[in-house]
């Protein structure tokens, strides 16, 4: 009987850590429904991207006030995991504070753990005012209807109860510790549970037992149901920051890609020695069979990890001055709009044993319409924003691309301005030969 718990531990940390794992690959093949993207450029840059803005949140300080305040509930809710560690072992074998043998150094520990904690939910606290009370326009714009509120509210309720239970387990073990239980040796110092411990003093030791094992029970079930959530949550980026930084663009932010067969015709055209009805050297290849992004398969695998690293902040769409000024684009919606498709697809290729079937939908127009794409002025503003280097930029002139090469739907002027370089090689409706007569005038 004794080893029950252990074993009803062991179950639910194997339950928990494979649903993770099945998500995260539904996640990965997900992505991978994408084109693939050479990181091989670059890689000392990359890494050091990495550490400055996905690790050491270099971009989130640019707004001093929520910078802070998310850098104390990400590093406090990162390292208080930590103890994850401790609770696992402990858990498995039935120990107590299996950790404890570092003395001095793990007094420290569980002291800065407990700070950690009291910061965290100071955090969340502030945050779900900022959200729900003094409602910043970022957080309550068309795209944060529903759902994706709920979902923002509902990470920081688990935030803040997580740390609650964190700090009533540790109150009730330094109390039992206290009162010289058996099974519960001293170990650990105790800044911020120790003030609430006298709470319980006068409680007996089989209630304090109790209520420290259910407090240790919920807490770590908590944590496995919320690893679990991340699969269906915003919050995802805890986890995909650090792969979306090292494969984001290392590129200058003003450099588009270029097609390769584009790029051979444009360059056969300004040679003069071209023969422009010669046939291709070699075929062009697969690549370019279609130019451009309709759906989340033609966009490359880092622009679908960057839709599923997303988290919904809005800063990029507070900045964009199309948003500012009354049109219809949010950088954020067209980030929303991407995953909310990739999920789609990839529901339906669960549906279908591992197989596409065509479902008479795609990302242009069902998903994001052609007004927000134009409406882009590619001031990389969005780019610039984002505190884990997404780049919704690249995924509108993907869909651009494809309205212009494969549609010739481009607004009007703008097939003008083409058309005029296409035939006197400058968007202006003149002459090649009079293109520089401004210069004789007067």
């Amino acid at each position: 009987m004794q080893f029950i718990p252990n074993i009803l531990f062991i179950i639910a940390l194997v339950a928990g850590v494979g649903f993770f794992i099945r998500n995260s690959k539904k996640i990965i093949r997900n992505i991978k429904l994408g084109k693939k993207v050479d990181v091989s450029n670059n890689k000392k840059q990359r890494w050091n991207n990495t550490i400055r803005i996905a690790l050491g949140q270099s971009k989130m300080v640019v707004r001093p006030i929520p910078g802070i305040l998310h850098i104390f509930v990400y590093v406090g809710f990162i390292i208080i995991n930590i103890e994850m560690l401790e609770i696992v072992i402990d858990g498995v074998f039935g120990t107590h504070r299996v950790l404890s043998f570092m003395g001095g150094f793990y007094d420290v520990l569980i002291a800065s753990f407990e700070i950690l904690a009291l910061l965290v939910i100071v955090g969340v606290a502030l945050f779900w005012t900022r959200r729900n009370i003094v409602h910043i326009k970022r957080f309550v714009m068309k795209e944060m209807k529903g759902w994706p509120k709920l979902d923002a509210n509902l990470i920081l309720y688990i935030e803040f109860v997580l740390m609650v239970l964190f700090l009533l387990m540790n109150a009730t073990d330094y109390q039992l510790q206290l009162k010289g239980a058996e099974g519960y040796h001293v170990a650990g110092k105790f800044p911020i549970s120790g003030m609430i411990a006298p709470w319980f003093e006068n409680m007996s030791i089989s209630s304090l037992i109790i209520f420290e094992r259910s407090a240790w029970w919920l807490h770590i079930l908590g944590v496995l149901v919320f690893l679990n959530y991340l699969y269906y949550s915003k919050h995802l980026h805890i986890i995909l920051a650090f792969p979306n930084v090292y494969y984001g663009s290392v590129d200058p932010k003003g450099k588009f890609p270029i097609l390769e067969s584009v790029k051979k015709e444009v360059e056969m055209m300004m040679d003069p020695n071209a023969d422009p009805f010669a046939a291709p050297a070699e075929d062009q290849g697969e690549e370019d069979s279609k130019f451009g992004a309709s759906d989340v398969m033609d966009l490359t695998q880092a622009q679908l990890l960057n839709a599923y690293t997303c988290t919904e902040c809005g800063r990029c769409t507070s900045v964009c001055p199309a948003n500012i000024t009354g049109k219809k684009l949010s950088p954020r919606k067209i980030m929303m709009d991407t995953r909310d498709r990739l999920e789609e697809v990839g529901k339906n290729i669960d549906a279908n044993n591992g197989e596409f079937k065509p479902d008479d939908k795609q990302l242009l127009d069902d998903y994001i319409s052609r007004e927000e794409l134009w409406a882009c002025t590619t001031c990389n503003a969005c780019v610039e924003a984002c505190p884990v280097s997404i780049n919704p930029m690249s995924i509108i002139m993907s869909m651009r691309q494809y309205l212009v090469l494969e549609e010739s739907a481009a607004p009007a002027e703008l097939n003008v301005a083409m058309s005029n370089i296409e035939n006197n090689q400058a968007p202006w409706p003149y002459n090649q030969m009079d293109r520089l007569n401004w210069r004789d005038e007067k």
